[in-house]
């Protein structure tokens, strides 16, 4: 069910992207009466899921989902339709335009990009405001368990006071830093000190087991569930019960448990739990290797009523969501601007980090929750925009780049430099979505 949900929101989310994209180059070609031949979600090689032509375009499905396209007639693209290309030019098709014309038909997809995600985060700024966490409410430090960031200094319970000299106030603050930080301003046991991040630690952080994550809030055990083949399918535990103490000791975090399980493998325990707001007790059995079979929960806004930790909330008045939607959007812009200038700077190591098709459906949850969907949507809608303005042939970035040469030399590329430039484009991204999705493949084998 989780995998049906996570693959549910992928292709939704594709999908919407994709299509929209498409329709941006869609509508200004037919407000300049430049006719369009197909319009397709997927691609369509060999043969189409849904096909339906409505005046001069073929509406469509493919059965390959890496994409979509508009086939714009007298357009040199990755059809390749040299045989059409070879006849005279007619008043109808792309290169009969004006160059401003092509070049807004051009733009068209990515402004579309940017218009969603920034629409996008003016919504959910106005359906669900802001939510964060206070650092300096956070007592105990972060959960830190990430062999990585322990071997370069880090300890579980550090504070994080500042990264790059700039202090930290949230617990957004921190994980917007991730890509860019490099000096971080710690406390620890009372003293502070400084840890410095190797140059190539993205590519480290890119290369190392994600399961145990980055900066984590420490939270306690809340019970989510008893399965029925747990060795404690008869303690009598509820959703929401927090465990306080194991034979007498103290356990406030869930960092805390593997360890102290371990001590009591194969034997049973004296447990204290919370529920609502009386204390109980339940005996409980640990397996052989230190577990409880119990499924752990996750509620914030209950760890806060507990004093975990504190959580701020900013609600936006219809008006005041704009403002929240051009913060949101100019931060997501910039800090993917950064992730790609890490990326095209090998001694990072950022470039080992590139994914796929798969790394795009890791990040979607194993829940439908719509206020991620559409954050996770927002950003790839950017993502798409940003990928699309790179000056490579075969993307709108490539066609920009010649259409301004155009413009402002008065002189136009022959369709013959035109079409070698898009078949070494073509390869070029043939070569990047291979080796993307070869990164991909070799974490799920090394991972």
């Amino acid at each position: 069910m989780e995998f049906v949900i996570k693959i549910s929101q992928f292709l939704l989310s594709l999908s919407l992207l994709i299509v929209l994209h498409e329709l941006g180059h869609f509508i200004p070609a037919k407000l300049f009466k430049t006719k369009v031949e197909k319009f397709y979600l997927f691609f369509d090689v060999k043969f189409s899921l849904f096909k339906k032509k409505i005046g001069d375009t073929v509406y469509g499905i493919g059965w390959l989902p890496l994409g979509g396209y508009v086939k714009i007639a007298g357009m040199i693209d990755e059809s390749m339709d040299k045989e059409a290309m070879a006849q005279p030019p007619q008043p109808w098709e792309f290169r009969s335009k004006p160059a401003w014309q092509r070049l807004i038909i051009m733009l068209g997809g990515v402004t579309v990009n940017f218009i969603l995600a920034y629409f996008i985060y003016v919504a959910i700024s106005f359906t669900y405001g802001d939510t964060d966490v206070t650092t300096d409410s956070m007592k105990d430090g972060f959960w830190i368990e990430n062999k990585l960031l322990l071997d370069v200094g880090f300890k579980n319970g550090d504070k994080i006071l500042a990264i790059n000299d700039e202090k930290v106030d949230t617990y957004y603050d921190v994980r917007k830093n991730l890509v860019n930080g490099e000096k971080y301003s710690i406390e620890r046991d009372g003293k502070q000190k400084e840890i410095v991040l190797p140059k190539d630690f993205l590519g480290q952080l890119s290369s190392a087991e994600r399961k145990n994550g980055t900066f984590k809030l420490r939270i306690p055990f809340m019970v989510g569930s008893v399965p029925d083949s747990s060795v404690n399918a008869g303690a009598d535990l509820k959703e929401g019960d927090i465990l306080l103490s194991v034979n007498g000791r103290e356990l406030r975090y869930f960092d805390q448990v593997e360890s102290r399980l371990d001590d009591y493998k194969n034997q049973s325990v004296n447990a204290t739990f919370l529920r609502d707001d009386e204390k109980i007790n339940r005996d409980l059995k640990i397996d052989a290797i230190g577990k409880v079979g119990i499924f752990p929960a996750s509620h914030n806004s209950r760890f806060a009523e507990l004093g975990y930790f504190n959580i701020i909330h900013k609600d936006y008045t219809f008006l005041e969501s704009f403002g929240g939607g051009v913060d949101k959007f100019s931060e997501q812009v910039s800090g993917y601007f950064d992730q790609l200038g890490k990326i095209f700077t090998p001694s990072t190591g950022a470039y080992k980090g590139v994914g796929g098709f798969k790394a795009i459906f890791d990040v979607f949850p194993d829940q439908w929750i719509w206020q991620d969907f559409w954050s996770l949507t927002a950003f790839l809608s950017i993502m798409l925009a940003i990928l699309n303005l790179l000056p490579i042939p075969a993307l709108d970035g490539g066609h920009v780049v010649f259409l301004l040469y155009e413009m402002i030399s008065g002189r136009k590329p022959s369709e013959k430099f035109l079409e070698r430039a898009q078949v070494i484009g073509f390869f070029i991204l043939i070569a990047l979505v291979l080796f993307a999705n070869g990164n991909d493949i070799f974490k799920a084998m090394t991972n």
